[in-house]
């Protein structure tokens, strides 16, 4: 077969632009540390790559969530931990009004550390973040959540909603982030009472809730918030020595007990003294239940302490619905922290498994985009040496002449 001229540069030519070409590639591989600089270099690893990238973001995205809900739970843990032991300071206090051999000046002084307490929790349950949010209204998160409202009954009103933020720290997890005010401060149930709405030839010396426990339990069990005249009850003198109680509603006996005119007795943790005759009634309804801000219950305790003209029942009743709205909000807050609790837990365990996964992905991605320098060094060497050989080699073959044998 006949090479002309042209073919054999041809050929050889191109196998030292190959050869260039080549050791290019590894030099320019070598240098940026890449094995794909280009899609072209591998259209599948480059694809994969580019996927592996956006999850390596995605990754470093919910790492920064993480820490920022992390900082932010942290934070209210710490305000709700502080909110308790104010309230428990609170409780005591509440004990130690109870006690009968107290003087008005006593009771003056005890007020005004309750109004210290107050101070301290309205401030607390309008704790901001850095950036000036309050941690407790909220969607309303600009807007203060409890101020003073003036109103009797509702010194302190709320005015967030009961929204919350959550948080996402990986592609299936979502933790919740905030706390309305509604929901840890404001709907906390006051204490269950009853209300007493005629009488018939009885005088009532003393009606009230002595056994928190016994009527709260009478309360759940016969309340009827769709039918109210199921709510309603006579306590009847029956004979000299026999009362009777009947739920109005149902015309159901609930109880029948001893009596004695002027005598107390008690039902479902109601104390009764009522001097009457048989015939005479007395009728008593359950009242609907209520939900009350710690900061009210607080204020209207403070109250209590401050004013001379309480009535001995009257003062026991006011201890009595503070106690039980400081302790349900004592749970209500107990709860949160606990929640929180949970949460940080989450958001730790999901941390350390973005860690991981961030770990591998960046491995898998090594391996495919990744120069292995010796196994680079040894194909540069390679490709050097085959360009070398082509260089020198060409001028001699390219010299070559039929007449060189023929002279």
């Amino acid at each position: 077969m006949r090479i002309s001229t042209n073919q054999l540069y041809d050929q050889n030519i191109r196998a030292i632009m190959d050869n260039q070409k080549g050791l290019a590639g590894t030099q320019e591989s070598m240098s940026t540390g890449k094995k794909i600089n280009r899609p072209s270099d591998d259209p599948v690893g480059a694809a994969k790559v580019v996927r592996m990238t956006e999850e390596l973001d995605s990754l470093a995205q919910f790492q920064r969530n993480n820490d920022l809900v992390t900082g932010s739970l942290d934070q209210q843990e710490t305000i709700l931990r502080n909110i308790t032991n104010a309230l428990n300071r609170a409780r005591q206090l509440t004990i130690q009004a109870g006690d009968g051999a107290l003087l008005y000046s006593d009771r003056q002084a005890l007020a005004a550390e309750i109004g210290q307490i107050k101070e301290e929790v309205i401030d607390l349950m309008n704790s901001q973040t850095a950036d000036g949010d309050y941690y407790f209204a909220g969607y309303q998160s600009e807007i203060r959540p409890f101020v003073a409202s003036g109103t009797p009954g509702n010194a302190y009103a709320f005015q967030g909603d009961s929204g919350t933020n959550e948080v996402q720290l990986s592609n299936s997890v979502t933790i919740r982030s905030t706390a309305s005010g509604q929901t840890v401060f404001e709907d906390v149930a006051a204490r269950r009472n009853f209300t007493v709405t005629g009488t018939a030839g009885v005088i009532v010396d003393e009606a009230l809730v002595s056994g928190l426990s016994e009527f709260d339990t009478f309360y759940k069990n016969n309340y009827d918030p769709i039918t109210t005249a199921n709510n309603n009850f006579r306590v009847t003198v029956t004979a000299p020595n026999q009362v009777e109680i009947r739920n109005l509603g149902t015309n159901t006996v609930l109880s029948t007990q001893g009596f004695t005119s002027g005598e107390p007795f008690s039902f479902a943790g109601i104390d009764f003294t009522l001097n009457g005759n048989v015939g005479d009634t007395l009728d008593f309804q359950l009242d609907p239940p209520e939900k009350k801000n710690i900061a009210n219950t607080l204020h209207e305790l403070q109250q209590a302490l401050n004013d001379p003209s309480f009535t001995d029942i009257t003062y026991r009743e006011a201890l009595n619905d503070a106690a039980v709205g400081i302790d349900n909000s004592l749970e209500k807050i107990a709860f949160e922290v606990s929640s929180i609790g949970a949460r940080l837990n989450v958001a730790e365990s999901v941390y350390e498994t973005n860690l991981d996964l961030e770990v591998s992905t960046k491995e898998a991605r090594s391996a495919i985009e990744d120069v292995d320098y010796a196994e680079a060094s040894a194909e540069f060497a390679k490709q050097e040496a085959a360009l070398t050989a082509a260089l020198s080699t060409f001028p001699r073959i390219s010299g070559l002449s039929l007449f060189n044998y023929l002279s």
